[in-house]
């Protein structure tokens, strides 16, 4: 029996589903439901001063690429400032991780998961947040998708 191939996808620059999130606009180009569950891929455009706070997903790898601009990324290991070309690696197993933009210039992520499934997370926490962020609601929602919030301070 022949495997069933699935059609190769490009999205043009601008073009995707794009949420705010965090201060900053995420741009989902690849949903689980196109890669049969298996990533998702969402460009990150991140302010300064812009980026999530403490977070945890244990059953998720993510990845950030830095197109441009820098961010701060910090887990339980320690802080480490990613500028453009670098990389970063989130482990599945619940690291506590957050990134934040401390430049004045705007910096773009290209993050992945693997499993897909963030994403479906950032577009219910996009609706959630609108006109203004509700915390209980934002934690029923990261429960919801296996994830874990932390105070803004828990990484000091």
């Amino acid at each position: 029996m022949e495997q069933q191939k699935t059609k190769a996808k490009v999205i043009e620059a601008g073009k995707g589903e794009v949420l705010s999130i965090a201060g900053g606009s995420y741009r989902i180009m690849v949903t689980g439901s196109e890669t049969n569950g298996d990533y998702a891929t969402i460009e990150m455009t991140v302010p300064p001063g812009g980026g999530p706070g403490p977070h945890a997903h244990a059953g998720f790898h993510e990845t950030f690429y830095v197109l441009e601009g820098e961010v701060e990324i910090r887990t339980e290991n320690g802080s480490y400032t990613a500028t453009a070309g670098s990389y970063a690696a989130i482990p599945k197993g619940g690291v506590v991780h957050c990134f934040k933009n401390k430049t004045d210039q705007v910096a773009r992520l290209l993050c992945t998961v693997v499993p897909a499934g963030l994403e479906a997370f950032f577009i219910e926490i996009a609706q959630a947040t609108e006109p203004a962020p509700d915390m209980k609601k934002m934690n029923a929602i990261a429960e919801k998708y296996g994830q874990k919030l932390y105070p803004p301070d828990y990484l000091d």
